[in-house]
């Protein structure tokens, strides 16, 4: 172990380096650091934000943890000659979070069973890999690509649980992207949006300049009529780019125009 390896105020030092590079990436998806155990991290993600994407953030978070440290161990390599590898494992279910603790330490902390098989999820991870549930793994389907490990007796768990190793993103940011993999019910009650869209490609086909805004709460199908508009011209002469922005970006103003280059020119850092 690095501990026997190094001077104790070099190892804090690696130890540091590595929290503040896992930080970065919990911080950048909201996470909550629960819990900082020496060379472990407890996150917890819908708490004490909810997100309807929680378990989208934690395996982007996973993926960015293990991307950090490639970059870690570049310097560590070069400056003390060690490496470092990680294990990562995410579960998704029910908890109840409360203060646990007392006298001067107490911290919030999430009971259940969640946590337990999360961690029965790490130990079962090679290093530098992460491993998910079977649970998780349909939240995110579609949106990273996983391989099956099978089924596995986890210790304090009663049924067996599959779990997969997530091996990278797809690429893939909404939900329509998922769903036409799967096909597409038929749109209905848009006739008048979707005649508006196609007359305006004919008047663009003509010579004329147009931009079409369309606005409105999430959900009501916004992105189905811009899919039907591609649809319609995917056999005619155009040039389609397609900019997205995402709210694990937010504060990065340029990050649509970035990706769509990142996508156009295949390039990936």
């Amino acid at each position: 172990k690095l501990s026997s390896q190094l001077d104790p105020e070099d190892y804090r030092g690696v130890v540091r380096a590595y929290q503040a590079a896992c930080t970065e990436v919990i911080q950048r998806y909201e996470g909550y650091t629960a819990q900082l155990l020496g060379d472990g991290l407890l996150v917890y993600f819908g708490y004490p934000h909810a997100h309807e994407d929680g378990a989208h953030r934690a395996v982007r978070t996973g993926l960015g943890i293990l991307d950090a440290m490639e970059d870690l161990n570049k310097e560590l390599e070069r400056d003390k000659g060690i490496q470092l590898a990680v294990r990562v494992g995410i579960h998704t279910g029910l908890v109840v979070v409360g203060v646990m603790g007392g006298g001067g330490r107490q911290e919030q902390l999430a009971l259940g069973e969640t946590p337990n098989v999360a961690a029965r999820i790490q130990g079962l991870a090679t290093p530098n890999t992460l491993l998910i549930s079977e649970v998780t793994a349909r939240l995110v389907q579609g949106y990273f690509a996983c391989e099956t490990l099978g089924e596995h007796v986890l210790r304090g768990v009663t049924q067996p649980l599959k779990v997969y190793r997530v091996l990278e993103a797809s690429g893939v940011y909404s939900r329509l992207d998922v769903a036409q993999t799967r096909g597409l019910t038929p749109l209905v009650g848009r006739e008048l949006e979707v005649t508006l869209l196609l007359e305006r490609w004919e008047q663009v086909k003509a010579g004329h300049g147009y931009v079409v805004l369309l606005t409105g709460d999430g959900g009501i199908g916004k992105s189905r009529l811009v899919q039907t508009l591609k649809e319609h011209v995917a056999k005619q002469p155009h040039t389609c780019w397609e900019c997205r922005s995402s709210s694990y970006f937010e504060n990065t103003a340029l990050f649509p125009i970035t990706d769509l280059f990142q996508r156009l020119l295949r390039f990936h850092v």
